[in-house]
């Protein structure tokens, strides 16, 4: 059984992140992560998925984000640049084994996995939050014959049926597909929640600049603009022009939160219906860690308990939740500060 000091579950930015402070001091490691290659998590997301944080907004600690540095990558782009990254710095990395379970030992911890098991003394999660698809049980109330698709497993208009398509869910993601196939067919955009929306860029500057500027994505969850931000939904960047235009031209409708599914109609808040042939589930995704099992790590729900990052449960360490400590603890450009906190606490275990 291989022994290292610190194990990592997860390769994503956040594990990447982690490697990358935990190689510079020398402290022995190994990153684990399911998928077959470095960034596959972001080229398995739909073909048109581009970020709305800007490049110069997106680097991890010790490699800039390629590129026109105001401008906003694709997927794609993301995922090259990961894979990129974990090159550049050599992180030992273990791709195509999934982590089955965790276990402590008298000496730390015991990492069982699909191709093995491992031991180390500290362990950092860093599954991230877009782990299992979140998808209502209405689901099973469509006919048989209605194209559902989550975000997840959606990647572009050639996986739908002809007829019209209901997008679910008031996120960006679902206010991008809306947009796009409303160009040319019939859309209804289901929003849960009312969403601010907020232009890409503003004056030449992308609108990140400026939370950066204000303070914004820095404030801590503990300070009083931390909680006031967290308490909102997030807004919506872009789209707004193009979601307006196809509603005036009528092959878009935005509608009230979808309370059923029957047969081919979809019921929402309002007790307005609509026949429709598709549904696209923009409904975001849920957290899984019963592979954890120890003690007084997850909360009665079986999420993580944690002040920054750090469990109550020595040598146990999170990394990459939303708002872990700040609005950008989840963004490619925010979990390097995460991170360093994290290491000074690895260090001196």
């Amino acid at each position: 059984m291989k022994t290292y000091e610190v194990i990592v579950v997860g390769a994503g930015q956040a594990g990447l992140a982690m490697g990358y402070y935990l190689v510079k001091k020398g402290i022995s490691c190994l990153l684990i992560d399911k998928h077959k290659r470095i960034g596959d998590v972001w080229r398995e997301r739909y073909d048109s998925l581009v970020l709305f944080t800007p490049r110069k907004q997106s680097d991890l600690p010790g490699l800039p984000f390629p590129g026109e540095r105001s401008g906003l990558p694709a997927k794609d782009e993301v995922a090259d640049y990961l894979e990129r990254y974990a090159a550049h710095h050599s992180l030992p990395i273990q791709l195509d084994t999934e982590v089955q379970t965790l276990i402590p030992t008298g000496s730390g911890y015991r990492v069982e996995t699909s191709d093995g098991t491992y031991s180390a003394r500290q362990i950092v999660i860093a599954t991230g939050p877009f782990q299992v698809p979140n998808i209502p049980l209405m689901h099973t109330q469509a006919a048989d014959d209605i194209v559902q698709l989550h975000t997840a497993h959606y990647k572009n208009e050639t996986q739908l049926q002809d007829g019209p398509v209901l997008v679910v869910g008031s996120g960006n993601s679902g206010a991008q597909i809306a947009a796009e196939l409303a160009s040319h067919r019939t859309v209804y955009l289901s929003m849960g929640q009312k969403r601010m929306f907020l232009p890409r860029s503003l004056f030449g500057k992308p609108m990140f600049w400026y939370f950066q500027a204000t303070g914004l994505l820095t404030a801590p969850i503990t300070s009083s603009l931390g909680k006031w931000l967290q308490s909102k939904p997030d807004p919506i960047f872009g789209y707004r022009r193009e979601l307006r235009k196809w509603e005036k031209a009528g092959t878009l409708q935005l509608k009230e939160r979808t309370v059923a599914l029957s047969g081919r109609t979809a019921v929402f808040a309002d007790g307005s219906r609509t026949d429709i042939a598709n549904v696209i589930w923009s409904t975001g995704f849920y957290s899984r860690y019963d592979w954890i099992k120890v003690p007084g790590v997850l909360d009665p729900k079986g999420q993580p308990l944690h002040t920054r990052g750090v469990s109550p449960v020595k040598g146990i360490y999170f990394l990459g939740l939303p708002w872990q400590y700040r609005r950008s603890s989840a963004l490619l450009g925010g979990v390097g500060l995460d991170a360093a906190y994290l290491i000074d606490r690895i260090c001196n275990y």
